[in-house]
């Protein structure tokens, strides 16, 4: 038999799967509000505690949750720190670009790259001391959270990409691209770690510091 739909029953049905709609769409929101909720309260006793002195459960009742709770998120503590690290790449993966894809020098592209870099690790200095003040890869370079295609990579290759155009438009020396990547990184590292393990030491004005400090490291690379 054929069903009819007349008018207020397609008027109903319409009613219906919106409401349907927005509770999905409420529950995802909740879903993940919830998740940032414990990536922000692990990347907090994480960089206060250590890694190996935070359990799911500390993480759980920071947030007033069980630790059941957090295991429907995060089968265990390890993939939650690869979450947090992904995320956080990610974040300054998208600053940097949004930076500097307007720029059309290259070299005040690769300023304002490392400017970026800086004031993303001063502005959420928990992550920051996660993501890379923790062991998370080998000293010989083997994976443990897998660099190899994950956002640290790509993060890093924004500032790898920066340099081999300032090389190719002949305004950086001509030599290895990763010695000159990494020296660069080093050196914002650097800034981020002092001013964020620091805070009471009487540094000069911190935007000029910081500008000093790349400018010094970029006139030192020029041809």
């Amino acid at each position: 038999m054929t069903e009819f739909f007349y008018p207020d029953n397609l008027t109903l049905l319409s009613k219906f799967k919106t409401l349907i709609m927005s509770i999905a769409e409420r529950r995802e929101r909740q879903k993940e509000n919830l998740r940032r909720q414990i990536f922000d309260a692990a990347s907090e006793l994480f960089a206060e505690e250590g890694y190996r002195n935070v359990s799911m459960r500390k993480i759980a009742e920071k947030i007033d949750y069980s630790p059941t709770t957090i295991y429907l998120y995060f089968k265990d503590k390890a993939e939650l720190l690869r979450y947090i690290c992904e995320e956080t790449f990610a974040q300054l993966g998208r600053r940097i670009e949004e930076i500097t894809a307007p720029e059309t020098d290259s070299i005040e592209a690769l300023k304002k790259g490392l400017r970026a870099y800086v004031d993303f690790g001063l502005r959420y200095p928990n992550h920051y001391e996660v993501v890379f003040n923790m062991p998370v890869f080998s000293k010989n370079g083997n994976e443990k959270n897998g660099y190899e295609g994950s956002m640290g990579e790509r993060a890093f290759e924004y500032l790898r990409s920066g340099v081999k155009d300032c090389v190719r438009d002949g305004k950086l020396k001509n030599g290895d691209i990763d010695l000159i990547s990494q020296t660069l990184w080093a050196g914002v590292h650097g800034l981020v770690s002092l001013f964020n393990n620091n805070p009471d030491f009487p540094f000069v004005e911190k935007n000029k510091l910081i500008d000093s400090t790349i400018e010094t490291m970029i006139n030192g690379l020029k041809t």
